[in-house]
């Protein structure tokens, strides 16, 4: 159990950075400064670590027994810039 939620965490974290970085330094470049690449790049990385987000989420659902309505609250957290790290916190054990 700890490994899963210790690959759970990680996966997290790296898709709230990545959520981040595509907003506030990708795509910046991509409309003041007429640079898309890093869009291209960071986009498909967080697109990615979204899917493995949901995935783990339900995951978590089974492992811990959750009810549909954290799962619901810990997806939808998925599409709001910090929300996986206030999932980390609420949610998940320590």
């Amino acid at each position: 159990m700890d490994k899963q939620l210790k690959i759970f965490k990680v996966i997290s974290t790296l898709e709230a950075i990545s959520f981040l970085v595509l907003l506030l330094i990708a795509m910046p470049l991509k409309y003041f400064f007429d640079q898309p690449e890093m869009v291209r790049i960071v986009g498909m990385a967080h697109g990615i670590l979204f899917v493995l987000y949901v995935i783990g989420a339900y995951w978590m659902y089974e492992k811990l027994n959750w009810s549909l309505k954290i799962l619901g609250i810990t997806i939808f957290c998925s599409i709001l810039p910090l929300g996986p790290f206030f999932v980390e916190r609420k949610y998940l054990p320590k």
